[in-house]
């Protein structure tokens, strides 16, 4: 999956969505918007970072025995 791609862009704000109305219907802290705020926004980098590993050894077509 390309990271500049429109499919990317609707899993990620999906992704923010999820992780921010978990962390903010689930807290009772007075701080929780921000904490559900970094941790959506942690999920999204990750996913990113994910993404992006995964999309730069896709295109490695050799195959790697670790025996």
């Amino acid at each position: 999956m390309n990271i500049k791609s429109k499919r990317f862009a609707v899993i990620a704000v999906i992704t923010f969505i999820i992780l921010f109305l978990f962390n903010y219907i689930g807290n009772t802290e007075p701080d929780k918007i921000e904490r559900a705020l970094m941790t959506a926004v942690a999920g999204v980098i990750g996913l990113t970072v994910g993404m992006w590993f995964v999309y730069r050894n896709s295109k490695d077509d050799t195959h790697h025995d670790f025996d």
